[in-house]
């Protein structure tokens, strides 16, 4: 079960006395109930306590990415404890200063926007760290996140070939490195395609949903408004979306819509979104893999993993229907 707020250990115990019995607390004074010797009294040994640090409001997928990451503890024989961040710094402080204190072996993190303040803290005192989804500039920690230039490249490609020349990009939150790739990757797959970078048609959408859809306005207000709109991130897509059809456009037909990440309503929606999937199941399994080997040997050189998107081609593209 997924904590509201504050901090969740998932390890519990119970008292038993040196016979092996077990107090209920509801026998009388001195009464104890014997216990089978077919039940164990105790379970796997632990192997590490894991601390897990992240904003669960912040992403679409943060509840699928942190059953993963109980799942992969589970599995390995490790018990987690999780604390909220906000997505704020300061929060962000508290609750790894608290997963610390409780004993924690190692910390898996979702660092806050533009914050590098604490990641350096764990590094300089030598605490097992893995940076996960939202990746970091740096070489001296951990890193399990998605690869971002060259999906962005292949979605502005994608549009491309569909036949759109004026294509939109609604960007993150500036300072955080993810964005930053992604753009970059929107500029590549314009050379790519033949198009020219134009600085007026990127709009930030501040990595939410009203400052994508305030973003979006901007965009299709122009005189001479892209015929198609790329979307950084999912919690975006929900305003652009919003925007899109508030205006009454259709996408795929009056505008060619796509994004990068893959929410469950972006199949079911007529037109389904044409999106690049990130492996949310295996960036939980592989931050913890790689958690419990940098325990193991904390000496070892940083890993930073970059797994691979999936492409979901439908209909909000603007391409023609497949046979």
């Amino acid at each position: 079960m997924m904590p509201q707020s504050g901090i969740s250990s998932a390890p519990y115990s119970r008292a038993f006395d040196r016979a092996g019995t077990f107090s209920s607390g509801i026998e009388g004074p001195g009464e104890m109930t014997a216990l089978s010797y077919d039940i164990p009294l105790w379970g796997a040994p632990v192997t590490h306590r894991l601390g897990v640090a992240m904003a669960f409001d912040a992403t679409p997928y943060a509840t699928d990415l942190s059953r993963a990451i109980e799942v992969a503890a589970a599995d390995a024989g490790c018990a987690v404890t999780f604390a909220e961040t906000e997505d704020a710094a300061g929060v962000e402080m508290d609750a790894v200063r608290s997963l610390r204190a409780g004993g924690i072996d190692g910390i898996l993190l979702t660092p806050a926007a533009g914050d590098d303040v604490v990641v350096t803290g764990l590094v300089r005192l030598g605490v097992p760290t893995v940076l996960m989804d939202r990746l970091a500039t740096r070489g001296d920690v951990d890193q399990v996140g998605t690869e971002n230039i060259q999906a962005m490249c292949d979605l502005v490609r994608h549009l491309a070939g569909a036949g759109h020349e004026r294509i939109g990009l609604i960007s993150g939150a500036l300072g955080i490195a993810v964005n930053d790739e992604r753009a970059l990757g929107y500029r590549l797959g314009l050379g790519r395609a033949g198009l020219a970078w134009q600085p007026d048609l990127v709009a930030c959408g501040e990595s939410t949903a009203g400052g994508a859809a305030a973003a979006a306005g901007r965009l299709l207000d122009m005189a001479d408004a892209p015929t198609a709109l790329l979307v950084a991130s999912e919690a975006m897509m929900i305003g652009v979306h919003y925007e899109v059809h508030r205006r009454g456009l259709r996408p795929g037909e009056d505008l060619g819509l796509a994004g990068y990440g893959d929410a469950d309503w972006m199949a079911a929606v007529d037109p389904a979104l044409t999106t690049m999937a990130q492996p949310i199941e295996e960036i939980g399994k592989r931050a913890v893999h790689t958690l419990i080997a940098r325990i193991a040997d904390p000496d070892r050189r940083p890993d930073s993993v970059r797994l691979p998107p999936t492409f979901h081609h439908r209909t909000s593209c603007g391409c023609r229907p497949m046979p």
